[in-house]
């Protein structure tokens, strides 16, 4: 019996339920999945808080969690579904990790990597808007809440 491909909406709502996770902790609800031979070989969810530590973000949590399911460092023939476009940092680390596709849902359009003019890697295909709306939305409505509690 063949499985069906799932498709980016299926995977980016794998990543908005990280998000959610990150929400529920309430750390910045970013979620990521990284997804290999249509199978998600890792998930991951902003812990910038949990940890006390700032380079926590969903991403680099995803691709360290990918390359100990693959078993190396380059992330060949994966891709990367996060919530929000990367920042600068995770753009800089998913250069390295070769990583070939990136999905994301919401832009962001201060710090993102796009914004930033970040250089990902020559073979790296990025594009957004995949559920942006809900992104966006988990976002704010995450950043109105911490403004209503000050």
């Amino acid at each position: 019996m063949l499985i069906a491909p799932h498709d980016d909406i299926y995977f980016m709502k794998r990543a908005l339920q990280e998000a959610q996770a990150a929400y529920d902790k309430s750390e910045i609800p970013i979620g990521a999945v990284i997804v290999a031979d249509n199978q998600i070989i890792a998930r991951a969810h902003n812990l910038t808080q949990t940890l006390g530590d700032v380079t926590a973000h969903a991403e680099m949590l995803a691709i360290t969690a990918a390359a100990n399911f693959l078993g190396g460092k380059y992330l060949h023939k994966c891709t990367l579904y996060v919530t929000i476009e990367p920042c600068q940092m995770c753009a800089g680390a998913l250069f390295w990790s070769q990583i070939p596709t990136i999905v994301y849902g919401a832009p962001d359009t201060q710090r993102g990597c796009i914004a930033m003019k970040t250089t990902l890697h020559p073979k790296t295909k990025i594009s957004g808007g995949v559920l942006a709306k809900e992104a966006a939305d988990l976002l704010q409505q995450f950043f109105t809440e911490k403004r209503n509690l000050q």
